[in-house]
């Protein structure tokens, strides 16, 4: 496991035991996905950041919130169906096992714009 940057741990330290492992297993994922990722804290959420963000997520009384961005959402719309969403985000409740493999098919997405992005401006920069 890669050790938490200070600022993310303090993060995730600030809830109860069971909110912190749902966040940490968020983490790992996305780590285990993207291991040339990096961590910070944004918009006051933790965020995985590969070339630009890549994920924020987030911990709640009733859910954990993961912010995506809206394309990702909408790539994944029928999957994503029964869970809460709003415009750039999807809430995962509390009291039900997080998804696991989807959540892994989320970060994979992005990851998958991100390599798509870099891969158009190196493109853009030959021309």
């Amino acid at each position: 496991m890669r050790a938490l940057s200070e600022p993310v741990a303090d993060y995730i330290h600030s809830f109860n035991g069971e909110i912190q492992e749902r966040l940490l297993a968020i983490r790992d994922a996305a780590f285990e996905l993207v291991p040339d990722a990096e961590e910070a804290i944004k918009y006051r959420m933790p965020t995985i950041i590969y070339h630009g963000n890549l994920l924020h997520y987030a911990g709640f009384a009733h859910h954990i919130g993961i912010y995506p961005l809206p394309h990702a959402i909408e790539t994944l719309k029928a999957v994503l169906a029964p869970y809460k969403q709003g415009k750039g985000s999807i809430q995962f409740q509390n009291d039900v096992p997080l998804p696991m493999d989807l959540i892994r098919k989320i970060i994979a997405t992005r990851l998958e714009e991100k390599t798509l992005e870099l891969e158009l401006k190196k493109s853009t920069k030959r021309e």
